[in-house]
């Protein structure tokens, strides 16, 4: 008999708050993360979703004794902290994070490379905070990697490498990764629109979250979800575009409704990646219409987060996780007008819905594509 996987227990920090019920409350009440914020000097400011720094460095101070950490790295120990203090680390317990840049910050008007900015030592250090007594395992795979992490962890349980896992993911808006989007053409000129006629790009955003995942269950847990399926299938187009025919996407969804051995109709709620950039909705469309996905409802979670890179499918795991707990499910925001070929049902409004199998799906730059297939249990 297949040892079955879940996941018990999570939490986040993003600019809607330093914890889940935060984080739901304000998304349920359609606040968005995103504004206007100057990140480069002597640029204009660009749309973003951004962590109040002086309430962060706040919460840290008020939760942890050591302050020598960056910014990034006291977001990851915000969002771990309350897991850690609640379940047991032990020799047969994994440490996974998910960044796509980790410490990028770091390079800035430095002769040499800092220690801190290789992902390897920001994982260690974070291990190392928490006691962790296993070698921190690091996936960085663009901006599926959050999507993957949650597979790496239930896959080495399967094969017996570990009992339990902690994954956390995160990445924060730095000049390094504005930048970098912004040579691309990809930044959108407001708040970004997923999936709209009118949409022109992304808004960078910032997050960190964190999940535990386990074999074994007590009964102290006030939910649990079955990870049932999942996969990740690179269509090898272009090192930052889709393929046009959503190969990758398709691939990745149909391996892992396979593994989970539930048909389309079967799937309750599709948490999309939605970047409201030209060509991956429209990738995102034709591959959920090839998955005959068409009609199941739909949201990208853009239009309150932004776009959080190695956080995002995580955090957006998260979101789909308390949508199902409190049977409702969000809308995607500033969506008005379908601006993709194929049809999606895209949630206008927040509605009412029981939710047990939710597929939530990524892709990225170098033709990435991951999606993981979840139930309520």
């Amino acid at each position: 008999m297949k040892k079955e996987i879940y996941i018990t227990d999570y939490n986040c920090v993003t600019p809607l708050g330093f914890d889940v019920s935060s984080n739901w409350n304000n998304l349920a009440e359609g606040s968005s993360g995103v504004a206007l914020h100057k990140v480069i000097e002597n640029h204009e400011a660009f749309y973003a979703s951004i962590i109040d720094t002086e309430k962060l460095n706040e919460k840290f101070k008020n939760n942890f004794d050591n302050q020598d950490f960056t910014r990034l790295e006291k977001m990851f120990l915000l969002s771990l902290k309350p897991l850690v203090e609640k379940h047991k680390v032990t020799e047969q317990t994994a440490f996974i994070l998910s960044t796509t840049k980790g410490n990028i910050g770091l390079l800035k008007n430095q002769a040499e490379l800092p220690e801190g900015v290789y992902l390897s030592n920001l994982a260690q250090k974070i291990a190392d905070y928490f006691g962790f007594k296993t070698k921190p395992i690091v996936v960085s795979n663009a901006c599926v990697s959050g999507v993957m992490a949650i597979a790496v962890a239930k896959n080495m349980i399967l094969a017996g490498k570990y009992k339990d896992a902690f994954v956390i993911a995160g990445d924060e808006v730095s000049e390094f990764v504005i930048s970098g989007f912004n040579s691309f053409q990809a930044i959108g000129a407001g708040p970004c629109k997923p999936y709209d006629k009118n949409r022109n790009g992304i808004n960078i955003g910032e997050a960190t979250a964190a999940v535990y995942i386990t074999s074994s269950l007590n009964e102290d847990e006030k939910f649990r979800f079955k990870i049932l399926g999942d996969s990740a299938v690179n269509d090898a187009n272009h090192i930052s575009g889709p393929s046009r025919t959503g190969d990758g996407l398709y691939a990745s969804i149909k391996n892992a409704m396979t593994e989970a051995d539930i048909i389309p109709e079967q799937i309750d709620f599709i948490s999309a990646h939605g970047t409201a950039t030209l060509y991956n909705d429209e990738m995102e469309a034709i591959a959920f219409n090839r998955m005959e996905l068409q009609n199941i409802p739909l949201n990208s979670m853009k239009g309150y987060y932004g776009h959080c890179l190695g956080a995002s499918g995580l955090l957006e795991s998260i979101i789909s996780m308390e949508s199902s707990r409190y049977d409702l499910l969000i809308s995607s925001k500033n969506f008005e007008e379908m601006g993709v070929s194929q049809p999606l049902n895209i949630i206008k409004e927040n509605q009412p819905a029981k939710v047990r199998y939710i597929l939530k799906t990524a892709s990225g730059f170098g033709g990435c594509n991951a999606a993981v297939v979840l139930e309520k249990c």
